[in-house]
């Protein structure tokens, strides 16, 4: 389970990579990176095959990214979130958010297993900043009783 803690470091991080921004820049990682750049995050992208997307260089891998990561941002299917995970661990990124529906039980598990800070279930642009809808849906799982807790 998610805590409020473990969004806000998220949240507290920087410099962050993100996968699942699409070529045709139609995707929602795409909405993610403009957005998290709007509100002042240096945001990197990881894309196995796009040397660009909008005009900001691509990454081919986590293992190739510059070594000063501080966090990895999934919003992708779930099928490519444990090898990602496991990139980020050998590239040292200890804070993960797996967007709702990018997570698996294992991504997750190895998380925890690895001394990885990761958020999952969870909308980034709900937490970071909210702004138009995702302010609404903030406020609606608030009065839903839906957010991360505080650690018991």
């Amino acid at each position: 389970m998610t805590t409020r803690r473990a969004v806000e470091q998220f949240l507290a991080q920087k410099r962050l990579a993100l996968a699942g921004a699409s070529r045709s820049g139609k995707k929602f990682g795409n909405t993610v990176h403009k957005e998290l750049m709007r509100q002042g995050y240096d945001v990197v992208l990881v894309h196995p095959e796009a040397s660009e997307i909008d005009g900001h260089k691509c990454w081919a891998s986590v293992a190739d990214l510059p070594p000063d990561m501080d966090g990895l941002v999934l919003v992708v299917p779930p099928d490519q979130s444990d090898d990602l995970v496991k990139q980020a661990a050998a590239a040292g990124i200890r804070n993960v958010w797996m967007q709702q529906r990018s997570e698996t039980e294992a991504a997750v598990e190895f998380c925890a297993a690895n001394g990885i800070n990761e958020v999952h279930g969870e909308c980034i642009l709900m937490h970071a900043q909210p702004t138009g809808f995702h302010k609404f849906h903030r406020l609606l799982w608030g009065l839903l009783g839906k957010l991360p807790k505080d650690e018991a």
